[in-house]
């Protein structure tokens, strides 16, 4: 049987097992194989996965076997194991972001359902690394993780996101803040409205707005008469407006 056709075979029995009639783990780690393609590697894996404390040893035995393919990778998060956490954890200190950041983002998205279980020392490990897509993989973890953090700390963690030059890891954050309404929180994001760039600054102003504290409508009243004619003032004295309609 030629190879075409031997994948046409496996994902005809993929497509055909359900919960009356599962696949068979040991089929699955016979079947599986970095020669496939990749697409039916990945479906393979995400079967394996899914069999939560029966698939990962079978993980386990088939990354001995082939070494961490990121379908293994993936079927480690899926797993749901604090076995495949631990694994995934210290494959992740294991892994340089300079060189190989696409691992590094595969192995955070993996552990994205831990996040509330994850030391902050990992998660602020993530939010160092140098691409913007692995910050916004951290700042998933820390959207998780946040609950056990006062607004303190949670401002401390937050702060050099707050100034990165990319505007789309300065917005996940300032989404994460306005779920908090402490004093500490509505001064930061005001401060932003001032100094941020002009995306950064419309988002705190709708922040502030959001927010909709005594607090928060303090700093727009003050920010609709402080800030320089222009748009961010007029943004706030309409996100102000918005406070007191009926």
């Amino acid at each position: 049987m030629n190879e075409v056709a031997n994948e046409a075979v496996l994902w005809e029995r993929l497509s055909k097992a359900s919960r009356r009639a599962p696949l068979d783990p040991a089929w699955l780690g016979e079947v599986y194989s970095p020669s496939l393609s990749d697409e039916l590697r990945h479906a393979i894996a995400e079967k394996i996965g899914m069999l939560a404390e029966r698939g990962w040893p079978l993980i386990q035995k088939l990354m001995d076997q082939y070494g961490p393919q990121d379908e293994l990778i993936m079927a480690a998060g899926l797993s749901h194991q604090p076995e495949s956490r631990t694994w995934l954890m210290k494959h992740l200190r294991s892994i340089d972001p300079e060189t190989e950041p696409d691992r590094a983002l595969l192995v955070l998205q993996s552990l994205a359902c831990w996040g509330g279980e994850l030391p902050l020392s990992l998660i602020e490990q993530t939010l160092e690394m140098p691409g913007m897509h692995l910050r916004l993989a951290g700042l998933q973890l820390l959207n998780f993780h946040a609950h056990l953090l006062d607004d303190r700390e949670l401002l401390r963690v937050c702060n050099k996101l707050l100034k990165d030059f990319r505007d789309p890891v300065a917005l996940a954050t300032i989404r994460l803040l306005q779920r908090r309404n402490g004093t500490a929180i509505t001064e930061r994001l005001a401060q932003l409205t001032m100094d941020g760039s002009d995306p950064v600054a419309a988002a705190a102003l709708k922040a502030l707005g959001c927010i909709a504290t005594p607090a928060s409508q303090r700093w727009l009243l003050e920010l609709s008469q402080a800030l320089p004619e222009g748009d961010r003032r007029q943004m706030a004295c309409k996100q102000l407006k918005q406070q007191y309609r009926t």
